[in-house]
């Protein structure tokens, strides 16, 4: 979600007059920040997870599923039914990039003991009751990563046509300006990273080659002005704005360390896992009613928010851009934190060097400052008039602006000023699932791989013998659930979203092997996965055959 500041939004020309002061107050905020906490120690480990969610409405006489573009109405009742009157509230509900999207999260972070762990799926069940309680009799809420059909003909509801015209938020043919969520910062970002762009942003995913797939596939788009012909490679899907990647669902999990060492020290940890899971999690094959090559949305999601010029991407010899830079906004992560990976940092950063001096001649070790100043080789995208000046001892929004939108599979968090919020690290690169059973699992294993920070398995199994201490033989015996978990997927015993979605198309009746998701196989898709999500039906390929089923308490 990010920082939802709320004012006047710049056009880009205003934005990057501001961008040196909005870099500069950001580096005097995070200082600020971290001379007042960088002692503290003994904050509790906390963590949370945070799901989104697709508003649908089920047409069941026509055969067509169509996202609902009432995310702003839906929240506002979710708000005024929990938190607004209930501070307590076991769950939260955020706006997403989508007005279709709604994101969940429990009310009080979860703690690190073993029986919070069972509350995580419990907690999952009730944000799924609690919004759908408050849908029409035809809608539902899906967690699905990537809507197969986004950006086809009516694939929204109410249906509104693409503008691809300048005046236009993302200009783009296939994606309408009103699928967009209505907070100024949605808007913002994605007209503003166009705009620093020079062009609209390029997404090619292969194409899955079926038997009837045309050779070579090549499409042809009747509105455009040059830049789709261009843009688009053979044998590939072309999308051409924010919404195909930030229009995406994952899963996310948010850790609060005890000490800013130990925040580091787990953000390494957590790093090596990302590619781990984001596999595990794989549940996006289908991109603009197509099958594609691919089953993760990582690198639809990186394509669809890269701002960086022709000159950045190196395309162009610096002339008016500063920096070459060699990834997009939305990646994986460039180094490590803590000195026991320090070893490990094997790429040469992309740091502003004026940015990191300031930042060791202020007391900051070379790591940290070599990771902030490569976060503030960016330039802000959104920026409001009314936050232009701010109290820098007190506010944080200009460090925010910049780390919020650097997007990457890991975030390292220092405390929002003046709360007892302590230092957090953010893991990003999971998929959204069908299942809670599921999501429950990943959310679960990254705690555990968190837990790793105070019991190293030979540690912990050494200590086990000295002290038969029990809490350290159940954190050992879910640690192997997950390796066993990990293992049947890996074996194929189970599938992995992506891989059961592409089985279940290849065998519909309806699917002549030539790549395309009719509206009648993405309605029988979808309402399959609605029904297995509700726990009216079965899919053991998915989660295996429990032998006790508790699935359907999720919607009872």
């Amino acid at each position: 979600m990010g920082l939802l500041s709320q004012g006047s939004p710049l056009n880009w020309e205003e934005t990057k007059k501001h961008a040196d002061h909005v870099r500069k107050h950001g580096i005097l905020q995070f200082l600020n920040i971290y001379n007042k906490v960088k002692e503290r120690q003994r904050d509790v480990l906390k963590w949370g997870d945070e799901v989104e969610y697709m508003l649908v409405e089920m047409d069941d006489k026509n055969g067509k599923v169509r996202l609902v573009l009432n995310g702003k109405d839906v929240l506002e009742i979710l708000q005024e039914k929990g938190e607004n009157i209930n501070p307590n509230h076991p769950t939260l509900w955020r706006p997403e990039y989508g007005s279709y999207m709604i994101e969940g999260t429990p009310g009080q972070p979860y703690g690190g003991t073993m029986s919070e762990f069972n509350t995580v799926e419990d907690n999952m069940g009730k944000r799924r009751r609690e919004a759908a309680s408050v849908l029409n009799k035809n809608e539902t809420l899906l967690t699905v990563t990537s809507f197969p059909r986004l950006g086809c003909p009516g694939f929204t509801q109410p249906e509104y046509k693409p503008t691809p015209v300048e005046k236009g938020v993302s200009k783009s043919l296939f994606f309408p300006d009103e699928a967009i969520n209505r907070h100024p910062r949605f808007s913002t970002l994605t007209r503003n990273i166009r705009h620093r762009r020079g062009e609209k942003v390029v997404i090619n995913v292969p194409i899955f080659k079926d038997k009837n797939t045309p050779s070579p596939f090549v499409e042809t788009f009747a509105e455009d002005d040059g830049e789709a012909v261009r843009g688009a490679l053979p044998d590939h899907i072309y999308m051409d704005a924010m919404g195909f990647g930030m229009g995406n669902c994952c899963l996310q999990v948010t850790f609060q360390a005890c000490s800013i060492r130990e925040a580091r020290y787990l953000y390494d940890q957590l790093a090596t896992f990302c590619p781990i899971v984001m596999a595990l999690s794989a549940a996006s094959p289908f991109y603009r009613g197509f099958v594609s090559d691919i089953d993760c949305r990582w690198g639809v999601i990186s394509a669809s928010v890269d701002d960086r010029t022709s000159e950045e991407r190196g395309l162009e010899p610096l002339k008016n851009d500063k920096f070459r830079i060699h990834k997009s906004r939305y990646d994986s992560i460039d180094s490590y934190l803590s000195c026991c990976g320090e070893k490990y940092n094997d790429i040469e950063l992309t740091i502003d060097e004026d940015i990191n001096k300031q930042l060791l001649d202020a007391g900051i070790d070379r790591l940290l400052a070599q990771h902030i100043a490569h976060l503030f080789i960016r330039d802000p995208l959104s920026l409001f008039q009314e936050k232009i000046h701010l109290d820098d001892e007190n506010e944080s929004d200009h460090f925010e602006n910049l780390q919020s939108t650097n997007w990457q599979t890991m975030r390292f968090k220092p405390p929002p000023p003046n709360s007892d919020i302590g230092w957090r690290v953010e893991f990003r690169p999971m998929e959204v699932l069908n299942k809670q059973p599921s999501a429950r699992c990943l959310s679960v294993c990254q705690m555990i791989c968190a837990l790793n920070v105070y019991f190293p398995p030979l540690l912990a199994m050494t200590h086990c013998r000295q002290t038969g201490s029990l809490i350290i033989w159940i954190v050992l015996l879910i640690f192997l659930v997950m390796v066993v978990f990990t293992t049947v997927l890996f074996s194929g015993e189970l599938m992995t979203m992506a891989k059961w979605m592409r089985e279940f198309v290849s065998k519909h009746p309806q699917y002549k092997q030539d790549s395309v998701i009719t509206d009648k196989i993405n309605y029988d898709l979808l309402h399959k996965c609605d029904r297995i999500a509700r726990g009216e039906e079965k899919c053991p390929e998915l989660i295996g055959d429990p032998p006790i089923s508790n699935q359907s308490y999720f919607w009872n």
